[in-house]
């Protein structure tokens, strides 16, 4: 189709003049860059050194927690209560220091469809890589809670980005059209986020209610293949509803303490009684505590830990 509208354009320009005119040439187009920024490369180069000091301290277990970590009935319900039922940042918060706040019982009530972007300087065998980790846990988060999840780039109510330093910056628009209803000083945070911060997920809801309409989570592009793993099980479980952080909560990824870097069997225990049917969507904590409780007791006895 371009071809033959190109075809006309130039009829129409013989016809119109006795001294054929050749067609104007589109403006260039800016190189297209290939490598990451110096600042890119040098966050690459920090994350990998946080990496080994981490791995040297005995931290980012993948073991999912074991005879050194039991937990009790009445911790697990403890925790649950503290992650499910706190948000860890105020919502008109600059996002750089935890402002805990009580929270009805937020989660989907509908199938999520996922979608994986990446930025162009993320490389193709990276991607295939970070798909298939994706592809993976979101299968294991629709087992644990119930909730269907597909990987689809069809109208997408969960995206996970994959992006570099300089594109995480320039994303501040494309981030108002996916949220509109996003704040400022969420879109200032993104674009703007301290090394320190791994990696973040935003979720909306609708209008009046506790249930999830929409989730971003961003995966910096320059971590490592360990620290990137991480990020994947963290965000988007928090994604699914646990959106705090507990310094109590062992073993588990919801406490900001690096101890591990994948889902544990104590956090796969705190989705499927986030998802348990006993407890609703908006409960207050008030509410919700009692039975998570309740439920607490009935997966240890079943030997669940």
């Amino acid at each position: 189709m371009t071809a033959g509208l190109m075809g006309c354009d130039a009829i129409l320009q013989n016809q119109t003049s006795e001294t054929p005119v050749a067609a104007p040439q589109p403006p260039a187009e800016p190189p297209v860059v290939t490598t990451p920024s110096a600042e890119s490369l040098a966050l690459a180069a920090y994350y990998e050194r946080l990496q080994q000091d981490l791995l040297a301290q005995g931290l980012l277990r993948g073991d999912g927690g074991g005879p050194d970590t039991p937990f009790t009935d009445t911790q697990l319900a403890r925790n649950f209560v503290r992650i499910a039922l706190f948000n860890e940042y105020r919502d008109d918060s600059d996002f750089q220091r935890p402002q805990t706040t009580i929270s009805n019982l937020r989660r989907w009530d509908g199938p999520i469809r996922m979608s994986v972007e990446f930025g162009d300087l993320v490389t193709e065998e990276q991607r295939a890589r970070d798909l298939s980790s994706v592809a993976n846990y979101a299968s294991r988060l629709s087992r644990l809670t119930g909730v269907p999840i597909s990987l689809t780039d069809t109208n997408p109510n969960f995206r996970v980005l994959f992006l570099h330093e300089e594109e995480r910056r320039g994303y501040g628009a494309q981030l108002r059209r996916l949220i509109p209803s996003i704040s400022e000083a969420t879109v200032r945070t993104f674009e703007n986020l301290p090394r320190e911060q791994l990696c973040v997920v935003i979720g909306t809801f609708v209008a009046g209610q506790s249930r999830y309409s929409k989730a971003v989570a961003l995966i910096r592009a320059e971590h490592p293949s360990l620290m990137r793993t991480a990020c994947i099980h963290e965000e988007l479980a928090q994604g699914m509803g646990l959106a705090n952080d507990s310094p109590a909560a062992r073993p588990s990824i919801f406490n900001d303490d690096e101890e591990f870097a994948r889902l544990t069997t104590h956090d796969e225990l705190l989705l499927r009684m986030l998802y348990d049917a006993r407890l609703q969507t908006g409960m207050s904590a008030a509410t919700a505590a009692p039975i998570a409780r309740q439920l607490a007791r009935e997966y240890l006895a079943g030997g669940a830990s």
